[in-house]
């Protein structure tokens, strides 16, 4: 298997690093308090996928923490560097991170650049996963009453999604749909939620305070290709239970329909499934 390859950014330049030494002290805000943030690529066959939407969001969730913007040209470059190294692997997982810093140290920012051989998720895409939902703990609206809660953001506190997980796996689920307490369905941990109803798709609407989904839009081009309607709406998640079909969906793991959610089976469609993730894989 090809190793992992990063890239450290400093001073504006790009400098490749030995992934397996250490690089980030431990009084890294970063490190110390999850204070910063990142974004995930996937490659497919060695393709340059859109980088638009990934940068975008990358620099809309520094701005949110208000740290440094990221130069785009330079992290583009340096994932452009990280396909180059890993040409012969069918699918990579490219990581892009940028913390506040080192406490003390002006807070120059820290950023860096990791890419490994993705997990391989063939097998959940084609059976699907078990489903239960979690309420949140914050009403649909918090994101605008209380933006320093940084629910739009991609940072890297992933606690709280971690906790999810293993609640989801303490009742038999394999993941999680968030719900939030005036019961609005949102997202999962790591992956953006879509809903099918009749020849109707929707997602659950960003006023929700969820996190801008870059394959979700990919999603819905498929769907309306093939005479879809689509939109981002509010969802409620009491109606769920009743859709024709739910997807989670991720750059990495693509498209994987929830067949049980909460202990109720959900119709799925392997076909329309599987032309999803052929569809997915094509734009990366």
């Amino acid at each position: 298997m090809t190793s992992p390859v990063l890239f450290l950014f400093t001073d504006g330049r790009i400098r490749q690093a030995d992934p397996a030494s250490p690089h980030l002290l431990v009084t890294d805000w970063g490190a110390s308090r999850g204070d910063g943030v990142f974004e995930s690529v996937s490659v497919i066959e060695g393709r340059m996928p859109p980088l638009d939407d990934r940068l975008d969001r990358l620099v809309a969730s520094a701005a949110a923490l208000d740290l440094p913007l990221p130069d785009r040209a330079l992290w583009a470059e340096a994932i452009a560097r990280a396909i180059e190294a890993h040409d012969h692997v069918p699918r990579l997982a490219i990581t892009l991170a940028l913390t506040r810093g080192v406490e003390g140290h002006g807070e120059a920012p820290s950023a860096w650049l990791l890419a490994k051989p993705a997990r391989d998720f063939a097998t959940i895409r084609r059976s699907g996963i078990s489903v239960v939902t979690l309420d949140r703990g914050y009403r649909s609206d918090a994101a605008e009453a209380a933006p320093w809660l940084l629910l739009g953001a991609k940072h890297l506190s992933y606690a709280t999604n971690a906790a999810a997980l293993r609640e989801a796996a303490r009742r038999g689920a394999d993941d999680v749909i968030f719900t939030s307490t005036d019961g609005v369905a949102l997202e999962g941990p790591t992956s953006s939620l879509i809903v099918r109803r009749g020849s109707r798709i929707v997602s659950p609407s960003l006023d929700s305070g969820i996190l801008a989904g870059t394959t979700q839009a990919a999603v819905f081009a498929f769907f309306e290709a093939n005479g879809f309607d689509t939109a981002s709406v509010s969802v409620a998640a009491e109606s769920l239970a009743s859709a024709d079909g739910l997807w989670l969906v991720s750059s990495v793991r693509q498209a994987v329909a929830v067949h049980t959610l909460d202990g109720i089976p959900v119709p799925t469609d392997r076909d329309l499934t599987e032309r999803l993730n052929d569809w997915l894989a094509e734009q990366k």
